[in-house]
């Protein structure tokens, strides 16, 4: 997508996320809407969903798209390396990612956001492609912001 199209698609969901995001506090809701919202309107995100760290352990929390896995192994795939590293992480291959896990082996490109609650990490936003190279630092920007509306 042309940099200023994609620029322009993001601010708009983010200004309609800013609206919708007004009826609760409650985080699962605004996730739902947040992968909802994406989902529909990012033609190249193929699976959006949020990761959330409950007693240590990461499982999936509301998302778009094909079936996810429950539960990702500690310290493996993108979405641990993501929050381990305490920054969002772009794959633009995730079969050359070491310990990727293919919850659906469609995927090719990916990009994970952590989300944070008081300073800490608290799960992630993990948006899949089934193309290759499809994240860019204009995603990575956009999707922090939209996180922070949570």
């Amino acid at each position: 997508m042309e940099t200023k199209i994609k620029e322009a698609r993001y601010l708009r969901i983010y200004e309609q996320l800013k609206g919708l995001l007004t009826k609760t506090d409650f985080d699962i809701s605004r996730m739902a809407t947040i992968a909802a919202l994406l989902h529909h309107k990012m033609d190249y995100f193929f699976w959006t969903g949020f990761y959330l760290l409950v007693d240590d352990e990461l499982l999936v929390g509301p998302y778009q798209g094909s079936l996810a896995c429950q539960k990702i192994e500690k310290n493996t795939g993108v979405c641990w390396a993501g929050i381990n590293q305490m920054k969002t992480i772009i794959v633009p291959d995730v079969h050359q990612f070491p310990g990727h896990i293919a919850c659906d082996s469609r995927s090719n490109s990916e990009i994970v956001v952590p989300i944070y609650k008081n300073n800490k990490v608290v799960g992630v936003l993990d948006v899949d492609s089934n193309k290759f190279n499809s994240f860019d630092e204009i995603d990575a920007k956009w999707l922090e912001k939209i996180c922070k509306l949570i």
